[in-house]
């Protein structure tokens, strides 16, 4: 299988991990605003729904985009040659990404040279350019978008260079895509709903969970992010399956440092098999990106401990098995056991998932891994 260019380099470059954008942490959005003196050529792209409670009350004069006018759900070809149009490129100098993980895809455009065509930006026939200050302020606890250098959409899928007529999930991956600035505000947490909370958390999960197993392309550091991350999003579950979804408020720090913690391991070591799987799955059926990943992870890590038991595998079940305090045998079980607790899993029938896909589905993680 063919590698792409930027992880070929992070294979041969062993560096440790160099974390791109400089990092705050503040306990609202108004000390945020203060200290970045919000103003007229700031444009801050975020939901209304966080807006409103967190937002409106300071009355500044930066502008205020929702993402909503732009369509629902993942970011898509057609979102960002609408939010294109509506946000023109001279009317700002600095984006406030504010929100969960399709906000920071969006915002991570925003910042760049406007291409002539979002298709061919995906399909890496247009160079990426970073002119223009990009702070990300993320309000769930999964993608670690906000220090990361992908970009996800879900656009027309092409086949030998001609339009299939159908779908595809696509990541733009380049450095210059990387935010200036990150800022950790755990109150924005507050109104997520718990299942929304939970698929992002488990998404973090996943993500320190293949950056710590790969076993070419980790370093030293991003294995310490990984382990950090996890150990931070196991407890709390754990509190979540003793005492209920409210438990995670009292928690919500923990939570969004750990997404953090877990995009800079991702940065570095990568992801594999479970998110190259998911992107078709949510391309094709619109599944959120982190119930997707969720609803292959525990039957690849069960797949993996059927062809290589030991090796990186054999120090991840210790390692989960010290965390949820049981024998390393037991360690899968007992994760898939916790998960289940936090959001209970559906079977690939329920999202419209059909026995063709498998070979459909096949083509397009060979395409995504070798573009």
């Amino acid at each position: 299988m063919a590698m792409d260019s930027f992880s070929a380099s992070l294979m041969k470059d062993k560096r440790e991990i160099i974390i791109a954008p400089t990092i705050y942490k503040f306990a609202n959005f108004g000390e945020f605003a203060q200290e970045f003196a919000l103003g007229e050529r700031d444009v801050v792209l975020t939901n209304e729904f966080i807006y409103k409670p967190f937002m409106e009350q300071f009355n500044l004069p930066c502008s205020y985009v929702f993402q909503e006018k732009f369509g629902v759900g993942e970011p898509s070809e057609a979102m960002i040659e609408t939010m294109y149009e509506q946000i023109p490129y001279e009317t700002y100098d600095r984006v406030i990404a504010i929100g969960g993980g399709a906000i920071m895809d969006l915002c991570k455009l925003l910042g760049c040279k406007r291409p002539s065509s979002v298709h061919e930006l995906y399909f890496k026939r247009e160079p990426v350019v970073h002119e223009k200050e990009v702070i990300a302020i993320p309000t769930t606890c999964g993608t670690g978008s906000e220090v990361t250098n992908i970009s996800v959409a879900i656009v027309k899928d092409e086949k030998n260079g001609v339009l299939t007529g159908g779908e595809t999930k696509l990541g733009l991956v380049s450095d210059d895509i990387i935010p200036n600035k990150v800022c950790l505000i755990p109150d924005l947490l507050k109104t997520l709903p718990m299942k929304p909370f939970a698929a992002s958390a488990i998404d973090a999960l996943i993500h320190a969970t293949e950056s710590y197993l790969s076993p070419s392309r980790k370093t030293m550091t991003s294995e310490m992010y990984s382990v950090k991350a996890m150990e931070l999003i196991l407890e709390g579950f754990r509190r979540i399956g003793e005492n209920g979804a409210d438990a995670r408020l009292d928690y919500l720090e923990e939570f969004v440092t750990a997404s953090l913690y877990a995009g800079i391991a991702f940065l570095k070591a990568g992801c594999a098999t479970v998110h190259g799987m998911s992107f078709p799955l949510g391309g094709t059926y619109h599944v959120p990106h982190g119930e997707s990943n969720y609803a292959l992870f525990g039957k690849i890590l069960e797949i993996y401990d059927e062809i290589k038991p030991d090796g990186e595998l054999a120090k991840f079940k210790a390692l989960v098995g010290r965390i949820l305090g049981c024998d390393a045998s037991e360690a899968l079980k007992k994760l898939a056991e916790l998960e289940e607790k936090i959001l209970p899993l559906k079977p690939l029938r329920e999202y419209g998932f059909k026995e063709s896909d498998i070979v459909d589905f096949r083509y397009r993680l060979w395409r995504t891994s070798s573009a």
